[in-house]
C-alpha cells in the first residue's frame, strides 16, 4: 500500500479548470489495483460547503476516473476517514 501527499503539479484536467486532489492511496489486492483519491482534507466535502467551481471539478474528476476504471484498476471516492476505512475493509 502506498499513501502519498500529491504534489500541486498532479492535476486532473476538467472542463472548468484543473483539479488537484490532496492525497492518494494505492493498494493491490488479488491482482486488482485500488486507487483512493482523498479530494479535500480541509473543511467539509458537503456540496453546500464547497464553492460551486470546486464541487464541479471534483464531479468531473470522479466521472473521468469512473470512465477509465477497469476490472484491474478500481477508483473509489471517499468523503470522510470512516468512508476510507469502510472502503478499504470491503476490498476482498
Amino acid at each position: 500500500m502506498v499513501y502519498a501527499k500529491l504534489p500541486r503539479t498532479f492535476q486532473i484536467p476538467t472542463p472548468v479548470g484543473n483539479y488537484a486532489p490532496d492525497w492518494a492511496i494505492a493498494m493491490k489486492k488479488n491482482d486488482v489495483k485500488h486507487i483512493f483519491f482523498v479530494a479535500e482534507t480541509k473543511g467539509s466535502m458537503s456540496s453546500m460547503d464547497l464553492p460551486v467551481i470546486e464541487r464541479t471539478k471534483i464531479d468531473c474528476a470522479e466521472k473521468l476516473f469512473n470512465s477509465i476504471s477497469t476490472a484491474n484498476v478500481k477508483y473509489h471516492k471517499v468523503a470522510t476517514y470512516q468512508d476510507l476505512i469502510d472502503g478499504m475493509n470491503t476490498i476482498g
